[in-house]
């Protein structure tokens, strides 16, 4: 009698192994901290995955949680989470500083700048693992994360000659004066209609 292959479960905290590297902990940092949006295979907030949550829960943006009116400690949660993982993902990103700089700043969604710095290098050391972009064999860190390139190499625009209208002494003030202008006609307006 054959016996069923168990399915994985594809939500379970990633293992590690008994020497782990700095790649291996960022599985585990990536499972706690990002998976929830970005997928348990980096692949986005795809129907797919969503179906992997509990049923009640499956169209996050629709509940209080993170709908337009969270609750008092929910967020508004995007209907649209990219993939990091995968054909075209972190392409935005020239190197692996630039990645981790952004992962510093602004992630998690929900609380962003709250990763301690050394997560940081541990997430993006997986992100570049898992897209092929590095082989994790030593340690990734700001001596050597601007050489590692994640996204197409970006064009650095020439500098265009500054015209004699584009100096600083040609400068404008006739924008401040509109918008001066403007915005004490409104004053004038409210206080006018509050006397009426």
């Amino acid at each position: 009698m054959l016996q069923a292959t168990p399915t994985p479960d594809r939500l379970a905290k990633p293992t590690l192994p008994p020497v782990a590297t700095q790649a291996d902990i960022g599985a585990q940092v990536y499972w706690l901290d990002c998976l929830p949006c970005h997928g348990d295979r980096g692949q986005g907030l795809t129907a797919e995955f969503r179906e992997t949550y509990p049923e009640g829960e499956q169209y996050c943006w629709e509940s209080g949680c993170h709908g337009k009116r969270p609750y008092d400690n929910g967020f508004t949660i995007p209907e649209y989470i990219p993939p990091v993982i995968g054909a075209g993902a972190l392409q935005k990103f020239a190197d692996a500083a630039q990645l981790r700089s952004y992962i510093f700043a602004a992630m998690p969604f929900w609380k962003p700048g709250s990763l301690p710095e050394e997560k940081t290098w541990q997430l993006t050391a997986f992100l570049l693992r898992e897209n092929g972009l590095w082989d994790a064999g030593g340690e990734l860190n700001a001596s050597n994360a601007s050489l590692i390139l994640v996204g197409p190499p970006q064009a650095t625009p020439t500098p265009e000659p500054v015209s004699p209208a584009d100096s600083p002494a040609a400068f404008s003030y006739a924008p401040i004066l509109v918008g001066l202008a403007a915005f004490f006609f409104v004053i004038f307006l409210l206080q006018f209609l509050r006397r009426k």
